[in-house]
């Protein structure tokens, strides 16, 4: 199979959709391996490097979308990119169709195969190719929590772990999955009080063993966020629900409970964001004011991060790209249901049944 892996062309998308180990592994199983120019350069990898394990160097997205019979991406392909995919390419990167029915409609009309990271699925229900940029996310929500909360930025002036004599911040989660989990080590490293709220029980109850005593876990009702919202100096939404729209949780008025300067962050809006005020920001321009209250809902966390999210992503994405291109999409969605589960849109209908449900589609899944 040949594959193609074009550069990121999404707002400071610093990440590249394969490593020089993968390209190994793809030309030693004999696949053919085709790298844009510069698309590892912001991850810290240079075209010599995927060209010492075998593979080709092209100068232009056109050419890599041109030559593809799989393309390997990061971010879901831009508008600009729609007509450069066809019938019968198979596109795996992350989609999150949820959150656009302008991509969905583009890609039912291209003819292409969409898998997506996002949906691809363990026995056990985990979500194996978004877990590392959950971890990233989770960890880097409160890294830019952090920051916007100085003053300079627009935040209240609030130091995450106060100083002796002085409180220190209170960080609220919404979602104890991997994102909340990694936001709470980290918010809860900074000395912060911390709270999670979920809806699984007995997600708490683990969560409640594992946590430092700075954490208190809550169950997640509208009565206890709103609560929340109250002492919230920074609030994270951490809310998945797997290839859905996220439920919207913190509604406009309700930000009239939360202190001027305050500040959101929705890892969330990959998937549409669990906060009614929640739109779509830039790494270049991060943050905007509602009532007060700073939100940071940047849909690309993990690509300020490169050098590390690229790594992580690919770890892990890499077998399953290299189980496609040896068996075919069609072989490999038969042999293996996690890659059935991850088809989203095939031979132009939608096959995930909460991306059809989300637009009103009919959905006819794929499987073993």
């Amino acid at each position: 199979m040949i594959i193609g892996v074009p550069k990121e062309i999404k707002n400071n998308e610093s990440r590249v959709g394969m490593l020089p180990a993968g390209v190994e592994q793809l030309t030693g199983a004999g696949h053919q391996v085709f790298i844009q120019k510069d698309a590892g350069i912001e991850s810290g990898i240079s075209d010599k490097d995927f060209i010492d394990q075998g593979a080709k160097i092209l100068e232009t997205a056109d050419e890599i979308y041109g030559e593809a019979e799989m393309v390997v991406k990061v971010k879901e392909p831009l508008a600009q990119e729609y007509g450069l995919i066809r019938e019968g390419q198979i596109v795996y990167t992350y989609f999150h169709f949820a959150a656009s029915e302008e991509l969905t409609n583009a890609m039912l009309a291209s003819g292409a195969t969409c898998v997506a990271y996002e949906t691809l699925s363990s026995p056990d229900g985990s979500l194996p190719l978004l877990t590392p940029m959950s971890e990233v996310a989770g960890r880097l929500s409160v890294q830019e929590g952090a920051k916007f909360l100085e003053r300079p930025q627009g935040g209240r002036g609030i130091l995450l772990g106060g100083v002796p004599g002085v409180a220190p911040a209170h960080v609220t989660i919404v979602g104890g999955g991997v994102v909340g989990t990694n936001a709470a080590q980290i918010a809860a490293g900074f000395r912060a009080n911390v709270t999670i709220l979920d809806v699984n029980v007995d997600r708490l109850r683990y969560l409640d063993q594992i946590m430092p005593g700075n954490v208190t876990v809550l169950y997640s009702n509208r009565v206890n966020i709103l609560s929340e919202l109250q002492k919230a100096d920074l609030f994270i939404g951490a809310v998945l629900i797997p290839g859905a729209k996220a439920p919207s949780l913190v509604k406009k008025e309700d930000l009239k409970l939360m202190k001027p300067g305050s500040v959101i962050v929705d890892v969330a809006v990959d998937q549409g964001g669990c906060v009614e005020t929640t739109r779509a920001t830039t790494h270049s321009d991060p943050v905007y004011d509602v009532d007060g209250v700073l939100h940071y809902c940047v849909a690309n966390m993990p690509g300020a991060v490169g050098c590390t999210s690229t790594y992580a992503l690919c770890n892990v994405t890499a077998p399953w790209a290299l189980k496609i291109a040896n068996l075919g999409i069609d072989e490999a969605m038969r042999k293996y249901q996690p890659i059935a589960d991850a088809v989203n849109i095939h031979q132009g209908k939608v096959t995930n049944e909460a991306v059809a449900e989300t637009f009103g589609l009919n959905c006819e899944p794929v499987g073993c």
